[in-house]
């Protein structure tokens, strides 16, 4: 007989209009729900988004995803508004008045979903200000852009071990497609990437 966590997880999955898992995803979302941190690697096209928005549908709070991809971010939310589930960005990309209105709504505790830009996480008293919100979970997006010898190096990546400072029990899930061995060894050591429990390939 399924477990009240197996209920809640196929009930998140049908939210998504889908009846089951692609190859590894399962054991990615049951890892995030039980509140560990993960590495997650997985192909392109294999999932990944999916390994963070599900179970920031089966839990409550706010999810914060730290994406790279300005494009991208609007393309998640606009897929998650779809499926009637509360999302919204916060990058170089919206006024000061929408950022403002998307500040509150956050405050009030409108979204369960917050993509927002590493620049953007860095900005004046942002990571700070994410103490106010009730952040249950933070997922890396592109996390192999923490690391300093590759060509898609962000310097902001470098510095979301601060994210452990400001939000020290939160889990955090790194996602990439494309981390080597030495990427994952960087996106897991404390300094100056995310550390990580699990990994999945």
């Amino acid at each position: 007989m399924p477990d009240d966590l197996t209920n809640t997880i196929i009930a998140a999955l049908m939210r998504f209009g889908l009846n089951d898992f692609r190859p590894h995803q399962e054991a990615i979302v049951r890892d995030a729900l039980a509140g560990h941190d993960v590495l997650a690697v997985l192909p392109t096209g294999g999932g990944k988004s999916l390994c963070y928005q599900l179970p920031a549908v089966a839990r409550d709070g706010l999810t914060v995803v730290v994406s790279p991809l300005i494009a991208l971010m609007k393309d998640q939310v606009d897929a998650m508004t779809a499926l009637d589930i509360p999302a919204t960005f916060l990058n170089s990309s919206i006024d000061e008045t929408t950022t403002y209105r998307r500040m509150r709504g956050l405050r009030d505790g409108r979204y369960q979903l917050l993509y927002v830009s590493p620049e953007r996480l860095f900005m004046g008293g942002f990571l700070r200000g994410l103490r106010q919100l009730d952040v249950t979970a933070i997922a890396v997006d592109e996390a192999h852009c923490v690391c300093t010898w590759g060509h898609d190096f962000r310097p902001e990546y470098s510095r979301l071990a601060d994210l452990r400072d400001v939000l020290p029990d939160v889990p955090v899930m790194a996602l990439s497609a494309s981390a080597t061995g030495r990427a994952r060894d960087e996106i897991r050591s404390p300094e100056p990437a995310v550390p990580s429990r699990h990994r999945r390939r």
